[in-house]
């Protein structure tokens, strides 16, 4: 009999900060890292082992050899894993490593996989996040949240990570008023993804606690314990100093919720 895992990525009362890698790079990167996460009380470790990028060229990640990292090291910090899954061919490969499922930007509207995901989510008992598509509506966005769920029950938590418009100072903008939006049509949870939206490390930090004074129930931000030497995304991502400077700022905003951050 196929066992399940036990996972609730929100949580009542709680602020969830999920904190890793754009991508896993090594073993040492990633329990640098690690230790980073486990030090700053959190409990998701974030990490991209299947990573779809603009450029060809550019670094596209370990896969499974990834994957296989990420559950190791996980395991040695007592933290859960958050990966994403590009294509509805790797899903059980995925699963098998992580506790929750990612769908990333450019995979929101791929409805093959998220009924995949939606499948594989329930039977293992897993929690999936779906990132909103950069050029998606918010009603295209909750239509697609029902490709999975129409597969069975699973935690489905939706990720406000930026939007395209006409301003490039910012990698995307990042609606914020997607939070009340989504809280207000739906009963779904929903973080937010600063790093993405922003592109700029000076920037996650400002953005997360508005995330939060929005009603934002977590963020997933990226982090890295050397950014100038990062595969991909350095630009964006919290050394360790920074993470703990983030979480102090966010959790004075969490009390006005009554929540704490984890």
């Amino acid at each position: 009999m196929e066992q399940k895992k036990d996972i609730q990525l929100i949580k009542k009362g709680f602020i969830t900060v999920i904190a890793g890698p754009c991508a896993v790079e090594s073993e040492d990167q990633l329990n640098a890292i690690a230790n980073g996460v486990k030090e700053a009380g959190l409990n998701f470790l974030r990490g991209g082992a299947y990573k779809p990028r603009t450029s060809p060229y550019s670094f596209q990640g370990l896969e499974k050899k990834g994957l296989e990292l990420l559950k190791k090291v996980s395991q040695e910090y007592g933290l859960k894993v958050v990966s994403e899954v590009t294509d509805a061919a790797t899903v059980e490969e995925v699963a098998e490593y992580v506790d929750v499922l990612q769908i990333g930007t450019r995979n929101m509207s791929n409805f093959a996989l998220l009924k995949k995901v939606g499948r594989v989510a329930n039977l293992k008992n897993l929690s999936v996040i779906l990132k909103r598509g950069w050029a998606s509506t918010i009603k295209e966005w909750l239509l697609a949240v029902e490709y999975i769920t129409q597969q069975g029950d699973c935690e489905v938590v939706l990720c406000e990570r930026g939007i395209r418009t006409f301003e490039t100072y910012t990698r995307f903008t990042l609606d914020l008023s997607a939070v009340p939006v989504i809280k207000k049509m739906s009963n779904l949870p929903i973080i937010v993804d600063p790093s993405h939206a922003v592109g700029q490390s000076d920037l996650v930090i400002p953005m997360s606690r508005a995330a939060i004074a929005v009603g934002a129930d977590g963020l997933i931000v990226e982090t890295h314990h050397n950014p100038e030497k990062a595969l991909c995304d350095g630009q964006q991502s919290l050394n360790s100093r920074q993470l703990k400077d983030m979480l102090g700022q966010v959790s004075v905003f969490a009390k006005f919720f009554n929540k704490m951050v984890r």
